[in-house]
């Protein structure tokens, strides 16, 4: 097995660790003093702009987007990983700078994927030129969302127009003033087999009946100028027919797609943000010294930061595994270790942020470091695409399985 990275992936690493170096932490108190300052919370800060016309010029645009779909830059999942990780290092600013950001990632992936020659021109064009934002709007407040299958918001059929009513929240990028496209998840088929009952439509934000109450927070985090997540309302909105995404009930299986390399994305960036709060930690406790010594030189801080290096890399190592499988036996060959990655992934970033804040006293938990808001991020990561529970307990039924289906068979052999 080869762990070395290709000519293109180192060739693109290096521009893209330059672009971070020249550009992104430079102007990282800059975004900051924007945000703030901004009449609109929502907005996208000047400095943004700024660095997606320069990551443009040095050709770090759309490289989420596989060699599969036409348009992207024709990476594969293991030439992107370690570019996304290093893109999680400053999470609010490099992946939009690079117009890799979620969740127009996936809502790109799905309208190549699944979208008409009509769909992809109004929607898809304009989001690869990173002009618009979108937002995805699956999860539901009222039901137990972890089983997509109990989404209970309606997409009724009449005439040439669907109309959809139903109560979303958590729906990721509808706040931002550039957001012009939501992709609702909803039940065309009450009566249709369990998997079958679902199916997605194209809602322009602007639609009579869309009504955005507010966003919701993570830990007193709104994620503001990377477009929130918003409650929303949709009381009897209009679409026309032809904006369904695929077919009527392609909905469940549809989501499947979108979250498997959604999962991935946000495992690789999970990654940087690990590593950015390791060498933060690094830098502190070196720094700093009590009772007499430097801070590093007290071995419990020696075995975080052992445990934190351990951590990190065989979770990478896992990731670049699932990248490959991904690439070489597709999204469903690899189900067992997307699941595997979204459970080790934000769960090892936690704890490695966790103790980057202990070691940083009171200034880890205020707004003087990017720490409190990673271990937002992460702690949100066991939540979002489908809880740790959810996946683990995938993960176990596709273990097991070989060993039920025998015992059955045995017990069936045994009654013969």
């Amino acid at each position: 097995m080869d762990f070395a990275y290709d000519e293109i992936t180192n060739s693109l690493r290096e521009r893209l660790l330059a672009f971070m170096d020249e550009c992104v932490y430079p102007a990282e108190p800059r975004f900051h003093d924007e945000v703030q300052a901004a009449d609109n919370r929502w907005g996208t800060p000047p400095v943004i702009e700024e660095l997606k016309r320069e990551a443009r010029s040095r050709g770090l645009w759309n490289l989420f987007l596989p060699a599969t779909h036409a348009h992207g830059a024709g990476l594969t999942n293991l030439q992107y990983a370690p570019l996304a990780e290093i893109t999680g290092r400053s999470v609010w600013m490099a992946p939009e700078a690079l117009n890799c950001s979620a969740p127009d990632t996936g809502n790109m992936e799905l309208l190549s994927l699944f979208g008409t020659a009509e769909q992809k021109q109004r929607w898809l064009e304009p989001l690869l030129e990173g002009t618009i934002r979108s937002a995805f709007s699956m999860t539901e407040p009222e039901v137990a969302s972890s089983d997509a299958t109990n989404i209970a918001t309606r997409i009724e059929r009449d005439g040439d127009e669907y109309v959809i009513n139903g109560r979303k929240w958590w729906s990721s990028g509808a706040m931002s003033p550039r957001c012009a496209l939501l992709i609702v998840m909803g039940v065309t088929d009450p009566d249709a087999e369990r998997h079958r009952r679902q199916s997605m439509i194209l809602v322009p934000r602007d639609t009579p009946g869309v009504d955005i109450r507010r966003s919701t927070s993570v830990f007193g985090y709104d994620d503001g100028p990377h477009g929130g997540h918003a409650e929303i309302i949709y009381s009897d909105v209009r679409v026309p027919a032809s904006n369904l995404l695929g077919e009527e009930g392609d909905g469940f299986r549809i989501a499947q797609e979108r979250l498997g390399p959604g999962r991935i994305h946000h495992c690789m960036r999970a990654i940087g943000m690990a590593e950015r709060a390791l060498e933060l930690m690094c830098q502190r406790t070196v720094s700093r010294s009590t009772f007499g010594r430097p801070i590093v030189d007290h071995g419990v801080v020696q075995s975080w930061i052992a445990d934190a290096r351990i951590r990190i890399e065989q979770t990478r190592l896992l990731v670049l595994k699932t990248a490959w499988l991904m690439d070489t036996v597709g999204n469903k060959g690899a189900r067992t270790e997307v699941s595997a990655i979204k459970v080790s992934a934000p769960e090892v970033a936690k704890w490695v942020i966790d103790r980057a804040i202990q070691a940083h006293g009171g200034a880890g938990v205020s707004q003087d470091t990017v720490l409190a808001e990673l271990y937002g991020v992460a702690r949100i990561l066991q939540i979002a695409d489908g809880p740790d529970e959810v996946h683990r307990m995938a993960i176990a039924r596709r273990e097991t399985r070989p060993y039920r289906e025998s015992d059955a068979a045995a017990v069936t052999t045994a009654r013969a």
